[in-house]
Parts: structure tokens; C-alpha cells; sequence
């Protein structure tokens, strides 16, 4: 899950990531390319300031962005392949019934907040 809240803060503009600055603002001008480019196609989306456009659209697409992770990745292993007691097959061998869905709003705790969690880990 910190990888996918990872992924929301970057394309909300809200990761706090400071190494590799040239990296990171080639990224940030592909990104704010991508959503002005959204907003050109959509009319209703074209007054609206870039912060708002990319909460919108993370807010839309979490949800898939949730199952390219856990599904569409192939090579990945985000999830044992087996649910339950009975260690049956999930379905298409991704993830299991429960888990269908992104985890809870983790995404939209802040950044700060998941690393104290993260450290507390280790």
C-alpha cells in the first residue's frame, strides 16, 4: 500500500521526495504536460487550477491505478495468490476477493505521516 500512496502523492504534486532534482522536475513538467492536456480535451475541466485538475483526476483513476498494481503487473507479487484458509486461487491469480478495492484512504495520509509509520517499522 505505501507504494500506491507513493504514486498518489506524485501525481497529486504532494511528494516530498528531495533527491535527484533533475529527475524529479522532468517529471513534474511530463505530468503537468499530461493533465493541461487533459484539461484541453475536456471543457468542463478547463478552469480548473492544475492542483484541483490532478486531486480530480487521482480521485477518478485510484481505483485503476489500485488494479495495475496488484493485477497488471505481471512480474509483480504485491499479493499471495492464494485467499483464506483453504488456499484457494484468487481470482485471475492477482488478488483476492476482499481486496478488490484500493486499501482504505491511505493514499491521502500524509506523506510525513507514513514514513513515521514506516520507521516505526524497522
Amino acid at each position: 500500500a505505501r507504494s500506491f500512496a507513493d504514486i498518489g502523492d506524485i501525481v497529486r504534486g504532494k511528494d516530498l521526495f528531495l533527491g535527484h532534482q533533475q529527475r524529479k522536475k522532468k517529471l513534474e513538467e511530463r505530468l503537468e504536460a499530461m493533465f493541461e492536456n487533459i484539461q484541453k480535451k475536456n471543457s468542463r475541466l478547463q478552469d480548473l487550477p492544475l492542483d484541483n485538475l490532478r486531486e480530480y483526476w487521482w480521485a477518478l483513476n485510484r481505483k485503476e491505478v489500485w488494479t495495475a498494481i496488484t493485477c497488471s503487473a505481471g512480474s509483480g507479487k504485491y499479493f499471495r495468490q492464494t485467499c483464506g484458509i483453504n488456499d484457494t486461487w484468487t481470482g485471475d491469480k492477482c488478488r483476492c476477493a476482499a481486496n478488490l478495492y484500493p486499501p482504505t484512504y491511505f493514499d491521502y495520509v500524509p506523506q510525513h505521516l507514513r514514513w513515521f509509520e514506516e520507521w516505526a517499522e524497522e
